[in-house]
């Protein structure tokens, strides 16, 4: 085998920049085997943490005409293959760089990074043999099989997945062309009046800064809630609960536009009722200046719906009910409207608001939630979920007993 590369060098490592077909890797590509550990225990590690997220790359190879992957990085065993340098002059400028690399008996070639790829695309080839003649980016580097070569090549094994992290979920919702709750995410920032301007606070968590007194939520809580629309809206077009795997493998893959305009229609009624139906929103949007004052800060709380921790539950709350009373949203929203959203008393004291230290509490969404549905009507929790919200209630507040239902009584 003979293939067209460049050579480079970094630190003390001699690469080779070149590319393989998805034939060529299903032919001549290894998984690890022996190269980094003689210990059989810890090949077994190595071999065990090729996981079946391969199967969703096969999928992906499959199903995703515009798919791209990152290079691999192959290490060739027990040393480098040859290296036939190729003269290259042009405007009097000479390099060496260029060349072929030739592998004249079988070298045995194994990942450094991109055991996955590798094997999904091997999975993938069993599927769709067409795919054959499709390439990908490799870079080879050489393996000495000695105890040197092993803690050298085993450094670089490390190195290459300790400093890769994966894509930050704020980024994702960004830039995102396949996730139909992303798209519709980026779509509603850009079109509907709630989410446009400073409303939304793009940020790397959940989180809104303490000084921020413009926005309602974050872009990742204002995602997790459309998450949660979409579920509601697979389930109405599809007629069946998405599983957690089947909404995963959804998501990765761009739907029609049909499908895209229904979802956009569908979470855009949930919102205009939000914006409309609830008076502290439809008060927000009629503010001008720092319209979020009034309804988050210290050492007064605010208003549940202006925390993540308290919008994502309220959103899945309403869902709740909705789907177990069969009553629209505007009805819902309008009653949830008459619901105390005031954190900074009960039952909130020690579930969302910290009165001591007028600080939020982050850990409480199955509460809050179990809450919310709790105070719109309390015959709509099933026996185990009334028995999780009073366990739950017990736990984060000093009342027990006679006491936990005398305030559940008190709030309804």
């Amino acid at each position: 085998m003979k293939i067209p590369a460049l050579r480079a060098k970094i630190g003390t490592w001699t690469y080779y920049i070149t590319t393989l077909t998805f034939q060529q890797v299903s032919d001549s590509v290894s998984k690890i085997d022996d190269e980094l550990h003689k210990s059989e225990s810890l090949r077994d590690l190595i071999q065990r943490s090729i996981t079946n997220n391969y199967l969703s790359i096969k999928d992906y190879v499959i199903n995703q005409p515009d798919l791209f992957f990152n290079s691999l990085v192959l290490a060739a065993y027990n040393d480098y293959p040859n290296w036939i340098e190729i003269e290259v002059t042009y405007d009097d400028h000479e390099t060496y760089q260029l060349g072929l690399l030739e592998f004249p008996t079988q070298h045995k070639i194994f990942p450094v990074d991109g055991q996955h790829r590798a094997e999904g695309i091997k999975a993938a080839l069993i599927e769709k043999p067409e795919l054959k003649s499709e390439q990908i980016g490799a870079i080879f580097i050489g393996h000495q099989n000695d105890e040197i070569g092993m803690q050298r090549t085993r450094r670089l094994f490390t190195t290459l997945n300790r400093y890769a992290k994966p894509v930050s979920l704020s980024d994702s919702i960004a830039l995102d062309e396949d996730d139909t709750v992303a798209i519709t995410t980026r779509n509603l920032l850009e079109e509907f009046e709630l989410f446009t301007k400073e409303r939304v606070v793009l940020t790397q968590g959940k989180a809104i800064p303490t000084n921020n007194k413009s926005a309602l939520t974050s872009i990742i809580t204002l995602y997790q809630a459309n998450l949660e629309i979409f579920k509601l809206f697979y389930e109405n077009e599809f007629q069946k609960r998405p599983s957690k795997s089947k909404l995963d493998k959804f998501l990765k893959y761009r739907p029609s536009d049909e499908v895209l305009a229904k979802f956009m229609k569908f979470c855009l009624a949930y919102w205009k009722s939000f914006s409309k139906d609830l008076s502290s929103i439809a008060n927000y949007l009629n503010i001008n200046d720092n319209p979020a004052s009034e309804y988050r800060g210290k050492p007064f709380g605010g208003n549940l719906l202006f925390r993540p921790v308290g919008l994502l539950p309220f959103v899945k709350a309403s869902i709740v009910i909705h789907k177990r009373k069969d009553i629209s949203f505007t009805t819902i929203l309008r009653k949830m409207d008459k619901l105390n959203l005031d954190i900074n008393s009960v039952p909130w004291h020690n579930v969302l608001w910290n009165e001591v230290e007028s600080k939020m509490i982050m850990n409480s969404s199955t509460v809050t939630q179990l809450l919310l549905e709790y105070m719109f009507d309390n015959t709509i929790l099933t026996d185990s979920e009334l028995m999780k919200l009073k366990q739950g209630y017990a736990s984060k507040t000093s009342y027990q007993g006679d006491d936990i239902e005398n305030v559940l009584d008190g709030i309804n």
